[in-house]
């Protein structure tokens, strides 16, 4: 559980860190809370003297799908919805949820809200969300591409800007997200045009332990010869694949690079299959928006890998020079756009 405690409208962060290990040296949600908040008010923190300061809590929520656009406030409405969408993300809705409960319960008087990872995407036109499967099946059971990382999409939105001094309406931006999980987003003039991935996190980009693209006939072909459950089959494209996967010694860009220049093959090889898939997505990327002005690479890869993003740009070197594309990197800050959210809706 990672928290940061902001001083708004000022934007002053006043204490950070991160709580981990929940469910094994740390027995629950609500004791991890409770850790946090005692360090708040320690005597060499000193953040807080009283719970009562802490007037309100932004929670990051992975799954809103399309009923929630922007972030809310919670209240039974927001918990319910949360709750059925979990089918959609069951790794993360229901700890996002745990975190709630648990902040409702020990900071009664703090107004709760929900910032939705997704929100930001609802912005795709159709043509980008749809899958070539029978529309009704959209309709009866949502089953459309919905985006994630949106909270880091956004804020590297507005950081562009900043940084280039010009309004979001006239960029083109292709944003980057490289971590353990991996997504990247064309933001036409503000918006979400399209995102890597999709349905769920699992679609898209080579990620640490996510397989990304793949022909679902495989998946079924494996479950047959493997004669694997539905559990299973989830395991093995969510927990075994990707850089682990394919390396079979680890999801770490570090350990791969370190072990590439030893001579490994296979980390090398994993390596090679996360770049390409990088450049393709963001040569696709700048044909949808014929064009681009800004290409930014944030998060745990993006931020601190230049290995990897020198690789990815000279294999895009050509598309660069011709539409004078400027490669930035940015790092993200998720908990200030939950805190600017938050505070817009409390205020």
């Amino acid at each position: 559980m990672k928290y940061q405690l902001y001083d708004m409208p000022k934007e002053l962060c006043l204490a950070k860190g991160i709580v981990e290990k929940i469910g094994k040296k740390v027995p629950s949600h609500n004791a991890a809370i409770k850790l946090i908040i005692q360090s708040l008010a320690k005597k060499k923190s000193r953040a807080i003297t009283s719970v009562d300061q802490i007037c309100a809590v932004g929670h990051r929520v992975v799954h809103g799908a399309e009923r929630f656009k922007k972030s809310a406030r919670i209240d039974k409405r927001v918990i319910r919805a949360i709750r059925q969408y979990s089918e959609l993300a069951p790794l993360h809705n229901l700890p996002n949820l745990a975190g709630i409960y648990a902040c409702r319960r020990l900071l009664p008087r703090s107004v709760q809200v929900a910032v939705f990872d997704t929100a930001f995407h609802q912005t795709m036109p159709d043509f980008a969300y749809l899958y070539g499967l029978p529309y009704e099946l959209y309709k009866r059971y949502g089953i459309r591409r919905y985006g994630f990382h949106g909270t880091s999409h956004s804020y590297i939105a507005q950081e562009t800007s900043r940084v280039l001094g010009r309004p979001k309406k006239r960029l083109k931006i292709i944003s980057c997200h490289l971590g353990n999980g991996c997504s990247i987003t064309a933001i036409d003039r503000g918006r979400s045009l399209d995102t890597s991935m999709g349905f769920t996190p699992l679609e898209g980009l080579v990620m640490g332990t996510r397989c990304g693209d793949i022909d679902p006939a495989a998946v079924l072909y494996l479950m047959k010869k493997r004669r694997l459950g539905l559990s299973q089959a989830d395991a093995l494209l969510n927990k075994s694949s990707g850089l682990l996967g394919l390396s079979g010694k680890s999801n770490d860009v570090r350990d791969l690079l370190k072990l590439a220049r030893k001579g490994d093959k296979r980390a090398d090889c994993a390596l090679r299959v996360f770049i390409y898939r990088v450049k393709k997505y963001i040569g696709a990327y700048i044909a949808a928006m014929n064009g681009c002005d800004a290409l930014i690479f944030t998060a745990g890869i993006g931020e601190n890998q230049p290995f990897i993003r020198r690789k990815v740009c000279r294999g895009l070197s050509s598309l660069i020079e011709k539409f004078k594309i400027r490669v930035l990197v940015i790092q993200t800050n998720e908990e200030l756009m939950i805190a600017r959210d938050t505070y817009q809706l409390v205020r």
